[in-house]
């Protein structure tokens, strides 16, 4: 829980787009008023029609802005003072219209131009149908965005307001405040101008520049409406990789089976639930320099899911035929079009763990294979630390037992090495 006052004295300046999600922000905005944060609200035409100006204005306990050419406003405050006296700019709902807007440079009402004209981090909360967020000019859009330093949090997977199912649900308040909090406290890499008119980093940035995919948690595979396969994969290891290479500059997708755990910040999730969905998510994020294969996809899923609950009775109990799921490490690798530059996979085993990644490396066509041992005593599967072998072409590295987040900035500081060895 994040502590009272842990925003005291920080400036939001929240841009609510047209979504139905916007209904959420009036929840943020009281949260980030209870840690002491500053709020002060930008609402677009579109936004109207969802949440009313006074409600927001009353939660906020500051003036809304929604007019670009207020003279009165311009007086006291202009849209470019507006835009660079808060500390985090918070774009929720980002709607498919206003993260084209960004990515493209438009500035046709107050909400644009204020993203445009501002010199501070932007934090977005994607909302909108899954079929526009799966739209190749979507996605597009997003990949100039974290090109830009942008930084995301969600969406989530689930129903959405149109009856439709699948990622596209804006974060919840509770996740944005926690990707705000974050966002002001670390030193993740973002574009800024400078005085010479090219761009600074701040932080170090071995991955600036490069796009990352990473792969994480379990898969569902459903029986029937209430039953599936899976395994006990928290994706805390995963999402600890996605969130080291979001650190050091990386553009990052993070494509996510169904965990408990809260997205990273600074990183596009994809939540997804089967093997196939997250195969497909993988190769929409393509092309990207590094892809991480960190999930633990069921090898198998029932050859039929059955529309109604499998219920007992004196037929006796049920036969499960089981179909192989789709290899999403060895497709990837394999790819003859759009192949990252580094293919890094995962081998989960519970005996002989250094033979069985030599062979899964050379099968599957991967770079680097990262090796653990699941088996039930070492606690990895749901548990914060790991021992792993790195088993490349040249042997086996064998590294102590670290918690995840230290695995993961040690394989993320490996990278930038191993792109420089692939690609000479």
């Amino acid at each position: 829980m994040a502590n009272a006052t842990s925003l005291s004295g920080k400036r939001i300046l929240l841009v609510i787009g047209g979504g139905i999600a916007a209904y959420k922000v009036l929840e943020l905005i009281r949260r980030l008023r209870e840690r002491g944060a500053r709020v002060r609200p930008v609402m677009t035409d579109a936004a109207k029609q969802f949440v009313t100006p006074l409600s927001v204005a009353s939660l906020s306990g500051d003036k809304l802005y929604d007019d670009l050419f207020s003279l009165t406003d311009e007086a006291e405050m202009g849209h470019i003072r507006l835009s660079r006296e808060a500390d985090l700019l918070v774009v929720a709902p980002a709607t498919a219209d206003l993260l084209a807007k960004m990515a493209n440079g438009l500035a046709n009402d107050l909400a644009s131009t204020l993203l445009l004209a501002t010199d501070k981090r932007v934090l977005a909360a994607p909302a909108m149908n899954v079929r526009m967020w799966f739209h190749p000019a979507v996605q597009r859009n997003l990949a100039q965005l974290r090109e830009d330093g942008v930084l995301f949090v969600g969406p989530n997977e689930g129903e959405l307001a149109d009856g439709e199912f699948g990622p596209g649900r804006m974060a919840e308040p509770q996740e944005i405040l926690g990707a705000i909090e974050d966002a002001l406290r670390s030193d993740m890499a973002v574009p800024l101008p400078n005085q010479g008119g090219s761009t600074a980093r701040l932080g170090d940035a071995p991955l600036a520049g490069k796009a990352v995919v990473v792969t994480s948690g379990p898969t569902h595979e459903p029986i029937d409406p209430v039953r599936y396969l899976a395994n006990r994969s928290s994706g805390k290891q995963g999402h600890a990789i996605a969130a080291a290479a979001a650190a050091a500059g990386a553009r990052v997708t993070l494509v996510s089976g169904p965990v408990a755990i809260a997205d990273p910040a600074g990183v596009v999730t994809i939540h997804v639930e089967t093997a196939r969905d997250m195969l497909a998510a993988v190769e929409a994020a393509l092309p990207a320099d590094v892809f991480v294969a960190a999930a633990a996809v069921a090898d198998w899923r029932p050859a039929r899911a059955e529309h109604g609950k499998i219920k007992k009775g004196a037929a006796g109990n049920p036969t499960l035929a089981l179909v192989e799921n789709p290899d999403i490490l060895a497709k990837i690798a394999q790819r003859k079009k759009n192949r990252p530059q580094l293919v890094i996979g995962f081998a989960a085993e519970t005996e002989h763990v250094a033979d069985y990644a030599r062979t899964k490396l050379g099968k599957k066509g991967c770079d680097l294979i990262v090796a653990n041992d699941v088996s039930q005593a070492t606690g990895v599967m749901g548990g914060d630390t790991n021992t792993v072998l790195l088993v490349d072409r040249d042997g086996i590295e064998t590294w102590p037992t670290l918690d995840k987040v230290e695995v993961a900035r040690r394989l993320v500081a490996r990278m930038g090495p191993l792109l420089h060895g692939v690609q000479s």
